[in-house]
């Protein structure tokens, strides 16, 4: 029976113990594992996009043939395809970055906390050594003298005592090295989040683009039927209607540039209070499906370099001056091409294309901000002309009639 009570007894005080520590062991977090399994998913993603490149490796050169080949419906079709297949992997790709980045600002997080349990755990032992070091300054020397029985006890508190020194000495510097790494991975993390947020602006970007190949690839087939003479028809007619245009700008830009020399004193007032050129977005900045002189415009091989860039705007959307300048051309182009062209300086130009309505007139002062039509773009409504892939508004910026990057001067 008695035996029987120390039993019961031991294993009460067990189980006591077991629930009194119990929610401790429960917070407590192996970061180590953490960090090992998260480094692990971020391996299996790189693997992932190893594989990604070499599929997208081959749909590269699938397009560079393409593009060399004689210029035909079916080859352009297949061009775009391609285009569309190459870029849906670009966006696989992306998305698989974006899910690594955020495993690389988790592993990092844990890092951190390990580095700050690191640290706890030192300014523990820390402060045991500063409680003993503060009794023992609270002593004078001959105190600890003679409250010691022998000389030699004197010498080993001494000794203990500059144990305590070193001790205190090691520590400080650890929790400093400490620390210089916390602040090292907080740096890594920082440059983390930055590389997260440029990953999800190219992903909008990448789907954007994706989006007006789909859609520069369904209106061919609809505008051509799927004939190769209509292909070639229609070919011809936007190469004529580009040169017409490109003619039509230069010869505008010349006349508008000479009547504000012959009026330099009346225009010069208006023109001057602008300063330096420096451009805003004619539109909210929802995506660019097309870059200036981007290698994959659909029509580079046979129209020839992208001279703007494409910004993503549902139609109808307010068009705004970029800066302030006159209206050189208002062109309302019926089906085909309408464009709005102004003149802002000595040397700059600006030109917004596909637009659906124009809301100023030709020879009309305006200034920054000020609407002067809506974007246009889909196909077979007004001002969207032949080709158009799809609701955006091709914008130009020209220095001294020549296409620069828009990229460049928009702020």
């Amino acid at each position: 029976m008695r035996n029987r009570n120390i039993l019961f007894k031991i294993v009460f005080c067990l189980t006591v113990i077991f629930l009194f520590f119990s929610p401790v062991f429960a917070l407590e977090i192996d970061y180590s594992e953490e960090i090992k399994n998260i480094q692990k998913e971020i391996e299996e993603q790189q693997k992932t996009i190893l594989d990604l490149e070499q599929q997208k490796t081959i749909y590269q050169e699938k397009i560079e043939i393409k593009r060399n080949e004689a210029i035909s419906l079916k080859n352009q079709i297949s061009l775009l395809q391609n285009q569309v297949l190459e870029r849906e992997i670009q966006i696989k790709e992306i998305e698989i970055e974006i899910e690594t980045a955020n495993l690389s600002i988790k592993n990092i997080q844990f890092k951190v906390l390990e580095k700050k349990e690191e640290i706890k755990d030192y300014q523990k032992d820390l402060k045991a050594v500063l409680q003993t070091l503060n009794q023992y300054d609270q002593k004078n020397q001959l105190e600890i003298f003679f409250s010691n029985d022998s000389l030699s006890e004197f010498f080993n508190h001494l000794r203990y005592l500059n144990t305590l020194q070193g001790d205190l000495t090691h520590l400080l510097k650890k929790i400093n090295l400490i620390k210089e790494g916390l602040e090292l991975q907080e740096k890594d993390l920082r440059l983390q989040l930055k590389t997260l947020v440029n990953l999800q602006s190219d992903l909008k970007d990448k789907k954007a683009k994706l989006a007006s190949e789909e859609q520069t690839q369904k209106n061919l087939l609809e505008e051509t039927r799927g004939v190769e003479w209509k292909f070639q028809s229609l070919l011809a007619q936007t190469l004529e209607e580009k040169q017409d245009i490109e003619n039509e700008i230069s010869s505008l830009e010349g006349k508008v540039r000479q009547k504000m020399a012959n009026e330099k004193e009346n225009m010069a007032e208006m023109m001057e209070k602008e300063g330096n050129i420096v451009f805003s977005w004619p539109v909210p900045l929802e995506g660019i499906t097309c870059n200036f002189h981007d290698p994959d415009y659909p029509y580079r091989n046979w129209i020839g370099e992208h001279s703007g860039i494409d910004l993503r705007a549902s139609q109808g959307t307010a068009v705004r001056a970029a800066a302030s300048g006159y209206i050189a051309r208002a062109k309302h182009g019926g089906l085909g091409y309408s464009y709005i062209m102004i003149i802002h300086n000595d040397s700059f130009s600006t030109i917004y294309g596909h637009v659906s309505e124009i809301l100023v007139e030709e020879g009309e002062y305006v200034k920054r901000g000020a609407i002067i039509g809506r974007s246009g773009g889909l196909p077979g409504t007004s001002g969207a002309g032949s080709f158009s892939t799809g609701p955006h508004l091709h914008f130009e910026v020209r220095f001294q009639g020549i296409p620069v990057n828009p990229k460049d001067y928009l702020l």
